[in-house]
């Protein structure tokens, strides 16, 4: 059995890396969709901040981020 070149075995890395960034991406916008209805049935981010143990500014900062408001 040979072994993959190092060529090849770097673009297959620099694959998977972009399908990871990818999927990161779109993990943090259903997070921040989430944070939103969260916000919405609980009537502020302090209060689904409180309740996931995050602070205000970071829920505030991913809904701000990652949806359209």
């Amino acid at each position: 059995m040979e072994a993959i070149p190092w060529r090849e075995r770097i673009r297959q890395e620099d694959e998977l890396l972009e399908q990871l960034a990818a999927q990161t991406e779109a993990a943090l916008r259903r997070r921040a969709v989430a944070l939103k209805d969260g916000t919405a049935e609980l009537g502020s981010v302090y209060a689904v901040a409180h309740d996931v143990g995050l602070s205000w500014t970071a829920v505030a900062r991913a809904i701000k981020k990652y949806t359209s408001e």
